[in-house]
């Protein structure tokens, strides 16, 4: 089936009951028949619901959903984009051990990479998205994963995902991928040879700005890349948690499999069957929308593009743009609904963002509301001047999430703005 129709119909089978709409199954835990039916759970010798810190039916239809957008093979959906991202980390590395993070990347991502998972004894290495040869002289055998976005948020650059994935691959090294900003319907990371991808679904995901979650999708197949790599040798060996288990072994995908069994189960960080009910129904309108979003993305960067007070303006979309040619070839289908644009100062920026009407000043992204944001003063507010520069956020930045309203509206508010300067 093509996305529009996975998007309505992916991963619901109807019960008796015979609903169109997929069930809120809330609830906290599941009778079994008999307690030999509850130790087959727990031994997974039968697969089915246990507690839903683990699982659940209504989470259940949108992970599946979900990975089929994207071409994997699993997902595990998670409390928050961010739990996602760090279970993601978490699978694959333990204290002595380093991974490697884009310098581009959403300020969440640079805090907990740089400062967080430091007190777990992880380290962070960080390259240039724009010159992807700095991982040669990065990793090393200690090297568990390379983490990039899709487009990254707020500097707006494309990963050039085969110069990427064709060094991790030399490595037998994970990739992970954050495809929030493109979303599956723009770009599918899995099909140009990437390992995992995660999702902040509280943006174009639920689309309204309705719930906080995340997801992490596995790609197909990708247990002969962890199998016998000494990388990861605890997917090879017994996990005494477990009962001995060796996810290797199992006919389930490895990777998501020890999300759920070892870091749901131990941390917890899961959503609430009401909360992956409004994935679900956002997925349903996720191809239109990004569409709309890109369309009018795109007419507001040209006209952005053209005014004299902007100094430059961050879409790949435009042909200017120096990801202009992977832009075409990773994301033909458009470049989604974020951008950024620099005006000379610090000052102006912050005149612009407290001047616009239908442009709400938000920390968020991915809405039906178009939103505006100063990245410098409030998501990447705790960098350093060095960091700041390193991520592509300098002072006088301004990111903007275009929403659903008429672009010609969105262009004459921005107009205002600017003149105001």
């Amino acid at each position: 089936m093509r996305e529009e129709t996975l998007a309505v119909h992916a991963g619901y089978i109807k019960d008796e009951n015979s609903t169109m709409a997929v069930p809120i199954y809330q609830t906290t835990a599941y009778e079994f028949r008999d307690t030999t039916h509850a130790a087959n759970l727990f031994e997974l010798k039968e697969i089915g619901n246990i507690y839903t810190r683990l699982m659940n039916p209504t989470t259940d239809i949108f992970e599946k959903r979900f990975a089929s957008l994207e071409g994997g093979v699993a997902s595990v959906a998670t409390a928050s984009g961010m739990s996602a991202i760090f279970y993601a980390i978490a699978n694959v590395a333990e204290a002595g051990d380093n991974i490697i993070v884009a310098k581009q990347v959403y300020g969440g991502t640079t805090t907990l990479t740089a400062h967080t998972i430091k007190r777990f004894g992880i380290e962070s290495r960080y390259f240039d998205i724009n010159n992807p040869l700095e991982l040669e002289d990065l990793i090393d055998d200690r090297t568990k994963l390379i983490l990039f976005e899709s487009i990254s948020n707020p500097s707006i650059d494309i990963a050039d995902f085969d110069k990427i994935t064709k060094i991790a691959n030399r490595y037998n090294i994970l990739t992970c991928v954050d495809n929030t900003v493109a979303t599956p319907i723009l770009c599918k990371p899995l099909d140009l040879n990437c390992d995992i991808v995660v999702h902040s679904a509280s943006k174009y995901t639920t689309g309204q700005g309705l719930a906080i979650g995340g997801i992490i999708v596995e790609r197909y197949n990708l247990e002969d890349k962890i199998r016998d790599n000494p990388r990861y040798y605890h997917f090879n060996e017994p996990d005494e948690s477990y009962h001995g288990l060796i996810y290797t072994d199992m006919p389930l995908p490895p990777f998501t499999l020890r999300v759920r069994l070892a870091l749901l189960r131990d941390l917890g960080a899961t959503p609430s069957p009401f909360n992956s009910w409004l994935y679900i129904q956002g997925l349903e309108t996720l191809p239109l929308r990004m569409r709309q979003h890109s369309d009018s993305t795109l007419k507001i960067a040209k006209f952005l593009e053209k005014h004299p007070k902007v100094k430059s303006v961050n879409y790949a979309g435009l042909k200017s743009n120096r990801n202009y040619s992977l832009a075409k070839k990773y994301f033909p289908k458009g470049q989604s609904g974020l951008l950024s644009f620099e005006v000379n100062s610090l000052e102006e920026a912050k005149k612009i963002a407290d001047s616009t009407k239908i442009f709400k000043l938000v920390v968020n992204i991915g809405d039906s509301k178009s939103i505006i944001t100063h990245p410098a003063s409030t998501t990447h507010q705790q960098l350093s001047s060095q960091e700041l520069i390193d991520a592509g956020v300098p002072e006088g930045l301004i990111r903007l999430s275009v929403g659903l309203e008429n672009s010609d509206d969105l262009i004459d508010d921005l107009k205002e703005a600017l003149d105001k300067i």
